[in-house]
């Protein structure tokens, strides 16, 4: 054997086994080398653009939300700055309104229970956006376990909130002290 036709007839069943043909011109099956064609590759791609896969801002918006409705419990129970001011504008009015004269049970009310009352208020309507948000988030379709805890810990924050805050407005577990007149 020559080394020369030893190698052009490797070359000549190599390209055989690639084209399909054989020298007689009849077709031949093909063995696949484990390569994708263009065409086997665009195939691949139509195939997984048909696929519906979960779109993963479905997870961030659920986990986002599970978050937030666990911060807006908190602020629920501890407190916020916009319930602050609107507690201090109630207190100035009060004080305004009675400046002139009052009676002192007149006096405890405009000064300290309208204040007392409008805390309340704005720590009541953010528990309810917790309440709210943290049950929304139960409705979202996500799969991470955490993103479920923070829901729960907002829903259970907010309806505490809420509870609270009903307790306070109402003059519940503190009521408004008394002149004694």
């Amino acid at each position: 054997m020559n080394p020369t036709e030893t190698k052009e007839t490797t070359e000549t069943e190599e390209a055989t086994a690639v084209t399909g043909t054989s020298g007689k011109g009849a077709a031949e099956p093909v063995e696949s080398t484990g390569h994708d064609t263009e065409v086997g590759t665009a195939e691949a791609e139509d195939i997984e653009d048909t696929e519906e896969t979960p779109r993963a801002s479905a997870g961030l918006a659920a986990a986002a939300a599970g978050v937030v409705s666990a911060g807006l419990g908190v602020v629920a129970l501890s407190g916020s700055w916009i319930g602050t001011i609107a507690a201090e504008r109630q207190a100035l009015i009060g004080q305004i309104k009675t400046s002139q004269g009052g009676t002192p049970a007149q006096q405890i009310s405009a000064i300290y229970g309208d204040a007392w009352h409008s805390t309340a208020l704005f720590n009541g309507i953010f528990a309810l956006l917790a309440l709210i948000v943290g049950l929304a988030v139960f409705a979202l379709p996500q799969k991470a376990g955490w993103v479920r805890a923070f829901a729960v810990a907002g829903v259970v924050l907010g309806g505490l909130g809420l509870i609270v805050s009903a307790g306070m407005y109402f003059d519940i577990f503190l009521a408004l002290p008394s002149t004694g007149s």
